[in-house]
């Protein structure tokens, strides 16, 4: 088989699960309304398939910003931040964050795939370990494979295993760089920091921990799991990013290590790609301040979720171990979440269908994200709606 016809046996193996004419991924968006409506073909949706937690993608502040520093810096930096792409809001985001986690030190990085590409390669190289959970994001697994190192998995939130596996390193456990995360992309749960902790100072490792879907979620200013458990200084490394409840693109890693800076030199994804645009650093800025300040979106937030996640589990569905801005619905098979997703689709809801390999133990997923912008009765209408179509997966 050459190259092309490794990408037409992929394309069949998609199209079996996908029969033409459904477009269940990158799906068009054809205009956006606001941060819970937008247009998808003629059909005006309710979006339940963003990252957008805190609903900011329109506040005011961040448009404002962001016009601002287009008309001051124009559009782009067209450089890597260690060429000219360092301009006085990278240098400015980076204290911000810093300071947000009390930290010494910070870098931003161009997206939060790149945040995490780029720390785990600059932390380890061939010889090291690293030890993640098996259910961590493809960004983890890039960064581990980009860096060399060996990749030593365990099951999904188990910290006996994960310590039966620090056991077999013996003498390597002082070289291997644990990651886990604060809530997971496909279920929703939260990573057992405290016990993962122990774990880590037992063994004398160092701990990376991935607040991605957890910032501006969790604790009482948003810092994610570190501010909620306590433990930020526990720590030693914390990545995320702009795309989800910053409302932007980028990521960042901070620290109290004084080593973080030498991730500027020998970090590859930060080295070799142009910076974020004078305008994303702008929005971005506007937008961790209003995070900080949003403990009134966090409560919001959650009275959402809660309310969802309730009335799915009454109904019967099968959802992830806690409640938060991602419920997923587990299903049996790719036929019964593709009959579900069209379904919601034509009720005028827009989730996210997560099909094998990419969701958990061979099942499919409909993902809700919910957002502090939802209405009650815009989270009312999408779970009246689940429980109609309840009866239609189980016929």
């Amino acid at each position: 088989m050459n190259l092309l016809e490794k990408l037409d046996a992929s394309a069949t193996a998609r199209k079996s699960l996908l029969p033409d004419g459904v477009g269940a991924f990158g799906i068009p968006i054809e205009e956006v309304y606001s941060a819970t409506e937008a247009r998808i073909g003629d059909r005006r949706v309710l979006l339940l398939g963003t990252n957008n937690y805190l609903g900011l993608t329109f506040a005011p502040e961040c448009i404002q910003a962001a016009h601002e520093a287009l008309d001051k810096e124009g559009t782009g930096t067209t450089g890597s931040r260690m060429a000219n792409g360092s301009y006085f809001g990278h240098r400015a985001l980076e204290r911000e964050f810093a300071d947000f986690y009390r930290c010494s030190g910070g870098i931003v990085f161009t997206t939060g795939y790149q945040a995490n590409l780029g720390t785990i390669s600059g932390l380890v190289g061939p010889g090291d370990t690293v030890l993640i959970d098996g259910d961590s994001h493809a960004s983890i697994y890039d960064g581990c494979i980009l860096s060399g190192a060996d990749i030593v998995r365990f099951r999904h939130n188990d910290v006996a295993d994960m310590e039966k596996r620090l056991r077999r390193l013996g003498e390597r456990a002082e070289t291997t760089l644990i990651i886990a995360e604060g809530i997971y992309s496909m279920l929703g749960d939260q990573a057992p920091l405290a016990e993962i902790i122990e774990l880590k100072n037992k063994y004398r490792c160092i701990l990376l921990l991935d607040e991605a879907h957890s910032l501006g979620v969790l604790g009482e200013t948003g810092q994610g799991l570190v501010e909620k458990t306590g433990l930020l200084k526990a720590v030693d490394f914390i990545t995320g990013t702009f795309s989800k409840s910053l409302c932007s693109i980028g990521g960042f890693c901070v620290s109290n290590h004084p080593q973080l800076e030498q991730l500027r030199y020998v970090s590859h994804p930060y080295i070799f790609t142009a910076s974020p645009s004078p305008a994303t650093i702008a929005s971005t800025r506007a937008a961790l301040e209003l995070l900080r300040k949003g403990s009134h979106l966090r409560t919001q937030l959650w009275k959402n979720c809660t309310q969802l996640y309730t009335k799915l589990k009454e109904t019967g569905y099968q959802l992830g171990p806690d409640p938060g801005p991602v419920i997923a619905a587990i299903l049996d098979t790719p036929q019964q979440a593709l009959l579900m997703w069209n379904s919601l689709l034509e009720h005028n809801i827009y989730v996210n269908l997560i099909l094998p390999p990419a969701a958990p133990e061979g099942k499919s997923l409909v993902r809700c994200s919910v957002n502090a912008a939802h209405t009650s009765e815009q989270i009312k209408y999408v779970g009246d709606t689940f429980a109609k179509l309840y009866k239609l997966i189980r016929s």
